[in-house]
C-alpha cells in the first residue's frame, strides 16, 4: 500500500479539532491519526476519496484487515476512530450519512476460564507451610476451602461474618453456619444463596475459628452496635476486613510456596471448582446453583472446559486417537 505524500486536509482538520476543542489526551489524539491514516491509505488504495466512501467500502475494507491479521478488537477500536471521524463530518455538512454507521469488527472467541487441573488443585489445597505464622496459615487455609470447596466469588468470601444477623443481611454480607455445614452468601445482583460445606472446609473453619480471637476486638455473636469490622470472618492481623486485593496476593504467595507455575487467583478457584464438580457429576443445572448463575448459558462454557477435559483423556488413552506411526508398525 502506498504512502500518503501529505496528510489529507479533512484529517488534519478533525485531529485539530479533538486536540483542542474536545480535549482529548494527546496519546488518544495519536491513535486517531494513525488509524485515520490508514483510512486514508485504503481509500487512496481503492481510488476513492474519504468523503466518496460508502457501507460497502468500510465492510471490505474491514475484511481486509481481518484476513491480514488484525485483531477482532483492534479493528472494533479502528472502526470507533473511523466513525467519529465520520461523524464530524456529517456536522459538518460534507457527507449525507456515516459509513461506519453498522459495521462491526469480527467476533473476537470468549476465552475460555482459566481453571487449574485436579492434580494441581489438590496440590495447592492440600499445601502447609510449616515456617509460617499459624494464625495466617488457619486463615488462609481457610479461605482456599471456601473459594475451591465452594466456589465463592472473592467479593462474597471477604463479606462473610461469623455469625448471621440483621445488618449482615441488610447490608449484602454473608455468613457461616457451622452446625448446618452451610454457607450463606450474597452474590451478584442482590441474589442470596446456600451452599454446602464439605469436611475439608468445616475443618478448616473450626481450626481458624479457634485462632481467629487472637486479635483483639474481634467478636463472634452479633450485638447492637457491634460493627461491620468485628463480625468478618477474614480479618487482616489490625482486625479490618480483608480486601479482594489482599486475598489475591495470600494466593498468588501460596501457589508459589506450593510450586504451581501458574499464579493462582480466587476466580480461578471458582472455576476450577465448576469444572471439576461438572467433570465429577455432569449436573450442569446443580453446578449453576452452585455458582449463584442466574443464567444457565453462563454456567455452560465450563462444557467447554469439561470436553477439554474429556478430548485429552480420549486423546491419550483411545487406540483411534494415536498418530501413524506411534503404534508397533504391525500391519
Amino acid at each position: 500500500m502506498a504512502a500518503l505524500a501529505t496528510p489529507d486536509p479533512l484529517v488534519t482538520r478533525y485531529l485539530a479539532h479533538v486536540r483542542f476543542e474536545k480535549r482529548l489526551a494527546e496519546r488518544t489524539a495519536t491513535l486517531y491519526s494513525l488509524d485515520l491514516h490508514k483510512l486514508a491509505e485504503m481509500t487512496q488504495a481503492a481510488s476513492i476519496g474519504l468523503l466518496q466512501v460508502q457501507n460497502t467500502h468500510i465492510r471490505r475494507f474491514v475484511a481486509q484487515m481481518h484476513s491480514a491479521g488484525r485483531s477482532g478488537r483492534g479493528i472494533a477500536l479502528i472502526l470507533s476512530g473511523w466513525r467519529g471521524f465520520y461523524t464530524w463530518l456529517g456536522r459538518e455538512g460534507l457527507v449525507p450519512s456515516n459509513p461506519v454507521q453498522g459495521v462491526r469488527a469480527p467476533r473476537v472467541a470468549k476465552p475460555l476460564p482459566k481453571a487449574l487441573g485436579v492434580d494441581d488443585a489438590m496440590q495447592f489445597a492440600d499445601h502447609s507451610e510449616a515456617g509460617d505464622d499459624p494464625w495466617l496459615e488457619a486463615r488462609d487455609v481457610a479461605m482456599v476451602e471456601l473459594l475451591y470447596g465452594c466456589g465463592l466469588r472473592v467479593g462474597e468470601l471477604t463479606g462473610l461474618d461469623v455469625v448471621a444477623s440483621d445488618a449482615a443481611a441488610q447490608q449484602g454480607r454473608g455468613w457461616i453456619d457451622l452446625q448446618a455445614a452451610e454457607v450463606m452468601v450474597q452474590g451478584k445482583g442482590g441474589k442470596r444463596r446456600t451452599v454446602p460445606l464439605g469436611t475439608q472446609a468445616l475443618a478448616a473453619l473450626a481450626h481458624w475459628l479457634s485462632l481467629r480471637q487472637q486479635v483483639p476486638g474481634l467478636l463472634t455473636q452479633a450485638t447492637p452496635g457491634v460493627s461491620a469490622q468485628a463480625l468478618a470472618l477474614f480479618p487482616g492481623r489490625r482486625g479490618t476486613r480483608l480486601t479482594a486485593q489482599s486475598v489475591w496476593q495470600r494466593l498468588q504467595r501460596r501457589s508459589q510456596l506450593a510450586g504451581l507455575v501458574t499464579p493462582v487467583h480466587p476466580h480461578m478457584l471458582r472455576h476450577s471448582f465448576a469444572s471439576h464438580v461438572l467433570q465429577s457429576s455432569s449436573d450442569l443445572r446443580a453446578v449453576q446453583e452452585l455458582l449463584g448463575h442466574a443464567n444457565i448459558t453462563t454456567t455452560q462454557v465450563y462444557t467447554r472446559l469439561d470436553f477439554q477435559h474429556l478430548a485429552k483423556a480420549y486423546d491419550a488413552a483411545h487406540p483411534r486417537a494415536k498418530r501413524q506411526g506411534t503404534g508397533s508398525g504391525k500391519a
